[in-house]
């Protein structure tokens, strides 16, 4: 079974195998540019993959029209008669890889070691040195939220601080104040 990948370009989703051409929704890239669209899911050899990694690289083979659509309104006993329609502007394009490709070749021009390596330990550490409870940079809110009545004031005012500062989940706050305010 080969793989495949399910994208989405223009609002629309689209299931790609490599070398596949197929005709979107104009993209404002000229013909021969490279373009690596959002990937919703890989598939094929395996189970399918939801959270997906790997990249999608398609490059513009051409822009054209659409076929013709005709469009006609007509309201009967008046001799009102409207005609018109519309060429819709596409883009060509070719699925030229689907996977990790991409990202390999961008990862040969910096050593592996410094881009795999210290991103995965700096955001380990970030929340250790910060007094953030172990595991909290990959709770969600419900998960927050249940976890909260258990930590220690300082770990519940770390959190605070944290949110605050970053992302400022509403969810989150609103949790971390309710469990400060217990802790009280």
């Amino acid at each position: 079974m080969s793989s495949y990948a399910i994208i989405t370009l223009g609002g629309k989703q689209y299931r790609v195998q490599e070398g596949e051409r197929l005709l979107v929704d104009r993209l404002r890239a000229d013909e021969g540019a490279t373009v690596e669209p959002r990937v919703l899911l890989v598939g094929g050899d395996g189970a399918p993959d939801l959270a997906p990694s790997a990249t999608v690289t398609a490059r513009v083979v051409g822009h054209e029209l659409g076929e013709k659509i005709r469009i006609g309104k007509y309201r009967r006993r008046t001799g009102y008669k409207k005609h018109t329609g519309h060429r819709s502007r596409l883009t060509r394009i070719e699925i030229e890889s689907i996977g990790g490709a991409a990202k390999r070749a961008k990862s040969a021009v910096k050593p592996k070691t410094e881009s795999a390596a210290p991103e995965k330990s700096e955001a380990a550490e970030v929340p250790e040195a910060a007094g953030l409870p172990e595991g909290y940079a990959s709770m969600t809110i419900a998960q927050l939220s249940e976890a909260a009545g258990s930590w220690s004031r300082e770990q519940v005012e770390a959190a605070l601080e944290h949110e605050r500062s970053g992302k400022a989940r509403k969810g989150a706050l609103a949790a971390l104040e309710s469990a400060l305010e217990e802790k009280n």
